[in-house]
């Protein structure tokens, strides 16, 4: 199996970042994993959301596979619980899915037309965190999602 992580922006605090590589680290022992970044677009020179939103989105979909099962994280989406999202990726890569990807996008949010690509639109919560909080949160629980299926007791 293979997890991809596609943000928009590199993370930059430092504790974050410590937490974000300590999940990293985990997941390889389940999973091929790859993190990948693009830049964020400029709000100051572009000066209208939408245009950063389509800015970015252009950079995001150059990094997605046609063969990706994308998971698209957007406010709007689908929220699962730990033990749902284990099964779920269980059930695809059963039915023959092997490659994961997971996309956070900006601070201004995600563009229609990479919502439009996505295979899942997931939720992490009704609330809203900081997108370097929402990346640590999301690797850990697809860290979770294999000691669930590994039947270890990480999870309770």
């Amino acid at each position: 199996m293979k997890i991809k992580l596609i943000t928009v922006g590199k993370t930059k605090t430092k504790h974050w970042l410590e937490a974000e590589t300590d999940f990293e680290k985990r997941i390889r022992r389940y999973a091929e994993f790859d993190s990948v970044f693009v830049k964020e677009a400029s709000q100051k020179s572009l000066r209208n959301n939408d245009l950063v939103k389509t800015t970015e989105a252009k950079s995001l979909l150059l990094k997605i596979e046609p063969q990706d099962f994308l998971f698209v994280l957007d406010k709007s989406g689908k929220q699962i619980s730990s033990r749902g999202l284990a099964n779920f990726l269980e059930k695809k890569a059963l039915h023959g899915t092997s490659k994961f990807t997971f996309i956070i996008g900006g601070p201004l949010g995600i563009a229609p037309e990479v919502l439009k690509k996505a295979n899942y639109i997931l939720s992490l919560s009704e609330m809203t965190f900081p997108h370097e909080l929402a990346k640590v949160i999301l690797l850990e629980q697809v860290y979770r999602a294999f000691t669930i299926l590994s039947d270890e007791k990480y999870h309770k």
